[in-house]
Order: structure tokens, then C-alpha cells, then sequence
């Protein structure tokens, strides 16, 4: 094959492996859209105490803590086709389990369950890594982004599935709260289906067997610094940590507001369209500004969020503001901080690499989801909104300390 074949060749299974992406990220936004705050309000109304309902949160990002590292050697192994494929497979099995737990009823298997559906987010988020295996190193943060940003669809309607999806359960004899786990289940095995079938031939395995990623980025990653991808890790893991506390209590505070279904659905939506819908917005300031500097953006997006809530934490109005800024500045962090990964790990360690940011990333994800419930008994939506603000406030410490050292990406 000619150096002319092997490029086009690249490009086009990248092309087809981006639409794969593309259309599994809307698959999983429908699918788990729901589950975090149907899950909440499960683990509220099985324990009997909303101090638990935080735990919805917390297993499904233990769950995805605890299938970084496997699903990444197994994409090292065999490539993103099964790695992914295996993701959603779990996460299928994981909102049959959810189910199955309302019925019996079992707290128990309501953990395992909602654990399972975060090991299928596990795969969602090696799904970003995926769209820069055979990426030009110019517009990672870019197709990254697009990656990101196609859960947009799915992520902002799925939220307002959650009366339909009552309505489903309702006509299928389904037990209270279970019908948008039917909708999670269905997309997830859809999205088996496309990973099997469309990822051919593997974009990992392709980038491996024709050495385009080392020979693009040896000489770009071997002479950054590792102390970028440990502030990467950094970022991306303290604005996770913020995101999902807030996220995961703003259901349990808006409803003891008085606020119905409906409004829940309305706040967690336009929250997930600021986690989404700009992103590649950030991914082309990531490429063009830098990767630091984007970082930053989105740390000050999320203390204008952490803010909003505090301070407006009785009005149903600025705690939708707050929680859409706070998605805005988790999209800037999370696409520039993850593409910085990438960017400062030479290619024989990336996949190791990348899945041990999502590992971190998730296990903070998880400390602030099972954090948040007793910090919201204790101190209230306010402190809760507090708490986030000293995350975001590392991070930017530890920006100051990369700078010191006269390194920016």
C-alpha cells in the first residue's frame, strides 16, 4: 500500500470511527440522561432517607472507577471495538439489575445495579480518547470535542424522559421510578450493536499497526513535562468532583423546594447542555489557546456556578443558572484537561495512561457524590456550593505552580 493509500485509508475509517462515536454518545446520553436522577430519587424512597440519595452518583462513578483500568487494557489488547462494546454491554446488565432491585425491593442490588450502569459511562468516557486514536495532533481537541459534545442530543432530552419514562414502566407493570432504566437498557444494547459492527477496522488497533500515533507524537510528548498530564489529572478530577456533587443533590434540593418532575428535568437538562452543547467551542480554544488556559476558563465558569448556587440557593431560577454554569465549566476542564492526557504521554503509554485519568476522575467523581448527600444535611445547598468552590481553588493553585515554572501548553 502506498503512503497516498495508507492516508486516505486513515482518514476514512477515522471518519466512520468519529460517526460511530458520535452516534453511540447520543445512544448513551438517552440512555443515562435519567438514570443519576431517577437514581437518586430510588435510593431516597428504598433507604427511606435522602442522606443516601447522593449514593445514585457515587456507585455509578465507582462503577466507572472500577472499568477504567480493565476496559483500557482491554482496548490495549483487543481495541476500542470490544473495549467499548463490553462497556455497553454492562451498562445494560446494570439497568436490568436497577430494575430488579425496585421490584424485590433490594437496596443491595440497587447498588450493584446502579455500579454497572457506571461502568457503561466508563466506556462513554474512553469513547473521547477513541476520536484521537488516529487524529492529527493539531485537532485532537477539536474531534475530541465533537465526540463530546454529540452526547448534546441524548444528555438533554433524556432528563426530560423521566415522566415518559414513568409512563413506560406504568404500561409494562414496572415498579415506581424504574420505566427510564427500560429506555437505558434498550439504548445500550443498540449501542453493542453499533460499536461491533461499525468499528471495523479498529482505530487503535489501526493506529498501532501503522505507528501513526508514535510517529506524530514522540517527540511532542516526550518533551512536555509529566507534570502536565499530573495537572491534567489534577483538573480534570477536581472538576468532575464539583460537577457531580452539585448535580447529584440539585434533584433532592429543588423537590424539598417544592419543585416538580417537570422543573427537575428542565434544571438537569440545560445542566447537561452546558456540559455539552458548547464543547467544541472548547476543544477549538483547547487546539489554539492552549490547554492550561482553556483549563482555567473553565474553572472560573465553575466558581460563577458554585456562586450562583450559593448565594441563590431558594430561588429555582439561580440554581438552574448556577447548574448550567457549572456544566460549562466542567466541558472546558474535561475536553482540555483530557486532551492534555493525550498530549503529554508518549504513545506507548497513552491507553495505560488515559485510563488511569478516568480511574481518578471517576473515584473523585465517586468521594464527591458520597460526600455531597451529609454535607447537603449538614450545611445545606450553600455549604454543598462552598465545598466545590475550594475544588475549583486547587486547581487553579496548581496552575499557578505550572506557570511558576515557565511551561504552558
Amino acid at each position: 500500500m502506498s503512503a497516498l493509500d495508507a492516508r486516505a485509508r486513515v482518514r476514512a475509517v477515522h471518519r466512520r470511527t468519529l460517526l460511530a462515536l458520535v452516534a453511540c454518545q447520543i445512544l448513551g446520553g438517552l440512555g443515562f440522561g435519567a438514570t443519576v436522577s431517577m437514581g437518586s430519587l430510588l435510593f431516597a424512597e428504598l433507604s427511606g432517607t435522602p442522606a443516601l440519595s447522593g449514593m445514585a452518583s457515587t456507585m455509578s462513578t465507582l462503577g466507572a472507577a472500577l472499568a477504567a483500568i480493565p476496559l483500557a487494557r482491554l482496548a490495549q489488547r483487543s481495541g476500542r471495538r470490544l473495549s467499548l462494546s463490553t462497556g455497553a454491554a454492562l451498562a445494560a446488565v446494570g439497568a436490568t439489575l436497577t430494575v430488579l432491585a425496585a421490584a424485590v425491593p433490594s437496596l443491595p442490588l440497587l447498588f450493584v445495579g446502579i455500579a454497572f450502569i457506571g461502568m457503561g459511562n466508563a466506556a462513554n468516557l474512553q469513547a473521547r480518547f477513541a476520536a484521537t486514536d488516529l487524529a492529527a495532533p493539531e485537532h485532537r481537541g477539536r474531534d475530541l470535542s465533537v465526540v463530546v459534545w454529540s452526547t448534546t442530543i441524548g444528555a438533554v432530552v433524556g432528563p426530560n424522559l423521566l415522566e415518559p419514562g414513568e409512563a413506560l414502566g406504568f404500561a409494562l407493570g414496572l415498579p415506581h421510578l424504574t420505566g427510564p432504566f427500560v429506555l437505558t437498557l434498550l439504548t445500550q444494547l443498540v449501542a453493542v450493536v453499533v460499536y461491533l459492527t461499525v468499528l471495523r477496522p479498529d482505530p487503535l488497533l489501526l493506529a498501532n499497526e501503522l505507528s501513526l500515533t508514535a510517529t506524530k507524537t514522540t517527540a511532542e510528548s516526550d518533551g512536555k513535562p509529566r507534570r502536565f498530564y499530573i495537572f491534567a489529572v489534577v483538573a480534570v478530577s477536581c472538576s468532575h468532583a464539583v460537577m457531580v456533587a452539585i448535580m447529584a443533590m440539585t434533584p433532592v434540593h429543588l423537590t424539598e423546594h417544592g419543585a416538580s418532575l417537570t422543573l427537575v428535568g428542565i434544571t438537569i437538562s440545560l445542566h447537561v447542555a452546558g456540559m455539552f452543547a458548547l464543547s467544541p467551542v472548547f476543544g477549538i480554544l483547547a487546539d489554539r489557546l492552549g490547554k492550561v488556559q482553556t483549563v482555567l476558563i473553565g474553572q472560573g465558569l465553575l466558581a460563577l456556578g458554585v456562586l450562583a448556587t450559593a448565594l441563590g440557593s431558594d430561588s429555582h431560577l439561580w440554581v438552574t443558572v448556577g447548574l448550567a454554569l457549572v456544566g460549562l465549566g466542567w466541558s472546558a476542564a474535561t475536553i482540555a484537561g483530557s486532551a492534555l492526557v493525550t498530549e503529554s504521554t508518549p504513545s506507548a503509554l497513552r491507553t495505560r495512561n488515559q485510563g488511569r485519568n478516568d480511574l481518578v476522575m471517576s473515584l473523585a467523581g465517586a468521594t464527591g457524590g458520597a460526600l455531597a448527600g451529609p454535607v447537603l444535611a449538614a450545611s445545606g445547598y450553600p455549604g454543598l456550593s462552598i465545598a466545590g468552590g475550594v475544588l475549583v481553588a486547587v486547581v487553579v493553585v496548581a496552575s499557578l505552580v505550572l506557570r511558576s515554572r515557565r511551561d504552558l501548553a
